[in-house]
């Protein structure tokens, strides 16, 4: 199975599936002016994993700011992931990284933790 790396730019976050490690990674800022470009592939790529995954799935979101387009994407690709979880074919677990007292952040982990069924963990941290 191929891995897919896209690197971050200034308004578009770095996005790695390394299918070997189960790991999924959407990191930086996320205000491209198409949405559809960065994570268009993802979905392609999570695709392709779904059909053989590993064991134990995590997807790592550590973004400092998106945007409302930025959003929705992130709910469909944990959506496609949350898919995964209920088949039973991976255990998957988001962890949603935020610096100390991003109260935004905070809150924006918290909003997808009750969209999904899987296991969210919020990690404070310091970039």
């Amino acid at each position: 199975m191929l891995a897919y790396q896209a690197a971050a730019t200034d308004k578009s976050p770095a996005v790695r599936l390394d299918p070997a490690q189960g790991l999924v990674e959407v990191m930086g800022v996320s205000i491209p002016e198409n949405a559809e470009r960065i994570y268009g592939p993802l979905f392609d790529a999570i695709e392709a994993y779904a059909m053989a995954p590993a064991e134990r799935t995590t997807i790592r979101i550590s973004l400092s700011y998106f945007n409302s387009s930025s959003a929705k994407f992130i709910l469909d690709t944990l959506k496609r992931l949350d898919d995964l979880h209920a088949t039973g074919r991976s255990k998957v677990l988001l962890e949603w990284l935020h610096a100390p007292g991003d109260l935004d952040m905070i809150e924006a982990g918290r909003d997808y933790k009750s969209l999904i069924e899987f296991p969210v963990r919020l990690v404070e941290t310091d970039y």
